[in-house]
């Protein structure tokens, strides 16, 4: 950081002239450093060698403990720890870069003419893969047919993710590519007809079948995926993260790439609940490293509250006797929560529903009953009846949540469930109070990568516009202590990692953040601008805004 750094023969020089000192790699002076210790204490200075912070203090009294490499003078910057994302999707991120871009699609129109852009862009494609649309964003809130699709993609077969990867939009190529006909059955989702004719729309556990025909992506292709989608998380103050959801080959790359020093970026990896993946870990027990953990295992419950996948107690509100749908049958997920009991391993499930979250609480309570510090996560745990609520108690059952889900689905949250339910949902300060930490995440592609736009929908609840005046269901909202926290060391306590990230104190890694802006002391508005100056991990610098 050439505006930061301090010549340092003149400082070893005075130092050295008056005591001895101890050699450290690096020394950053003048900041203003919040710690998010014990007692949320802020620091002007701390040391690092070897990767690691091995005092923090004053600017006078480590300048005058510690000669060090380079000398990093914040000039009053603010400095966080190093920031993790909680529930997020890496290698998804990085697929999505060389697909199409479905994201603030307008109407289906506007699909239609993005991919037939990204045809005449790459006339070479066999599959057209694409994700990010979202009908209830478009004028007519009604999901798509693939007739459109049929007409002009005949012979190339075409999937579209809707934007939280619960729904698709295929083409009869797909279909056929598939084997899906409208005798096709298929458990924890639904296959949609109009008329007794396939509509073109895939809910959940079908989707699957289709991916299954997508062309293999070959380990060159992963290892682009995985750094260009780090390129972007490093830049905006990401240097952890929990990957929800990976198999087996990608994790083994992801090893062999930080071996290599070629990615850089911290991983907490959920095992995607498959045969192949459980019994290859469950054998072979965790995987640790410095910068990879594998010991948790991600199960989805039901689907997404905006495709009606959600599983609720009662029927959604806009659309009668409809209550979602399990993605996993009661006795399998009964079962295998059971066998991972059994393991070292972290249950981690991703519940939408009212409905979902008792199965999935209740579930939990029962396995762990007897037992402390398990740290079994509900991922999301979005809709939640007021009598549930009880369940996480912070040690064994704790909550993960993403606040930028609140303030994206607050428009329509409510029609799909009635004025009484919506006060139970996205309740992350109720979350709070009984668990006593909360996890924060974004779950990106699905969301912004940008870890303030989080930061900024935890304490705000209202959109980039300011809406809705005062904030939604603001009784929620976090302070911004809280959401630094639960960005940093309630995040770290998520992964069973909190002695060694998520706060800047002695014997953690040397993973922070200088910011342009603090985000514990500006007006709310402006905490989505706040720009990363730099990022370090093990006390190297891996990203400098230019």
């Amino acid at each position: 950081m050439k505006y930061l750094v301090v010549p340092v023969f003149i400082l070893n020089f005075i130092f050295l002239s008056c005591n001895p000192q101890e050699h450290v790699d690096l020394l950053v002076t003048n900041a203003k450093a919040y710690t998010v210790d014990e007692d949320f204490s802020i620091a002007e200075a701390f040391a690092v060698a070897e990767g690691k912070i091995i005092e923090v203090g004053t600017t006078a009294d480590l300048t005058s403990k510690y000669s060090a490499t380079e000398i990093i003078n914040a000039e009053g910057k603010t400095i966080l720890p190093g920031l993790i994302d909680a529930h997020a999707h890496l290698y998804n991120l990085g697929l999505k870069l060389t697909r199409v871009d479905l994201d603030a699609t307008e109407s289906y129109e506007d699909v239609i003419s993005r991919i037939q852009a990204f045809q005449k862009k790459y006339p070479e494609t066999k599959y057209i893969i694409g994700r990010g649309w979202d009908q209830n964003d478009w004028e007519i809130q009604e999901f798509p047919s693939k007739d459109t699709l049929d007409v002009l993609f005949p012979d190339i077969p075409v999937a579209l993710t809707r934007i939280d990867g619960h729904a698709m939009i295929v083409n009869q190529a797909a279909l056929d590519k598939a084997g899906i006909d409208e005798s096709t059955e298929i458990f924890g989702g639904e296959i949609q007809k109009k008329e007794g004719k396939l509509t073109g729309i895939l809910i959940d556990n079908p989707m699957s079948v289709i991916e299954a025909t997508f062309p293999e992506v070959d380990k060159q292709a992963q290892t682009r995926a995985l750094k260009s989608a780090e390129e972007i998380a490093i830049s905006l103050g990401l240097t952890s993260l929990v990957d929800a959801g990976l198999n087996s080959d990608v994790i083994h790359l992801i090893r062999k790439l930080h071996e290599q020093n070629e990615l850089k970026l911290r991983i907490y990896a959920m095992l995607s609940n498959t045969e192949e993946n459980i019994s290859e870990f469950l054998n072979s027990g965790i995987l640790k490293t410095d910068r990879l953990n594998v010991r948790s295992i991600k199960v989805y419950a039901d689907g997404a509250l905006g495709s009606r996948g959600a599983v609720l107690k009662e029927p959604y509100s806009d659309l009668d006797h409809h209550f979602g749908s399990m993605i996993i049958d009661l006795d399998d997920f009964q079962k295998l929560a059971k066998r991972i009991h059994a393991s070292e391993f972290q249950m981690n499930t991703h519940a939408i529903g009212d409905s979902a979250n008792y199965v999935v609480l209740k579930t939990y309570e029962e396995l762990l009953k007897n037992d402390s510090d398990k740290r079994w996560r509900v991922e999301h745990a979005q809709v939640m009846d007021e009598s549930d609520f009880k369940y996480f108690d912070g040690e064994n059952i704790i909550p993960s949540v993403q606040p930028t889900h609140a303030t994206s689905d607050m428009y329509w949250a409510e029609d799909r469930l009635g004025e009484e339910r919506i006060e139970g949902a996205y309740a992350y300060q109720t979350l709070l109070e009984y668990a006593g930490k909360v996890a924060i995440g974004t779950d990106f592609p699905i969301e912004n990568v940008n870890p303030f736009l989080t930061f900024y929908a935890a304490v705000a609840r209202r959109d980039l516009e300011g809406y809705p005046e005062g904030g939604f269901n603001p009784d929620e909202k976090l302070s911004r202590e809280q959401t630094l926290k639960g960005m940093t060391i309630w995040a770290a306590y998520a992964n069973f990692e909190e002695n060694e990230k998520g706060s800047l104190e002695a014997g953690k890694f040397a993973d922070f953040i200088i910011v342009d802006k603090n985000p514990m002391e500006i007006e709310e508005n402006e905490i989505p601008d706040i720009k990363v100056l730099s990022t370090f991990i093990d006390g190297e610098q891996v990203f400098e805004l230019n």
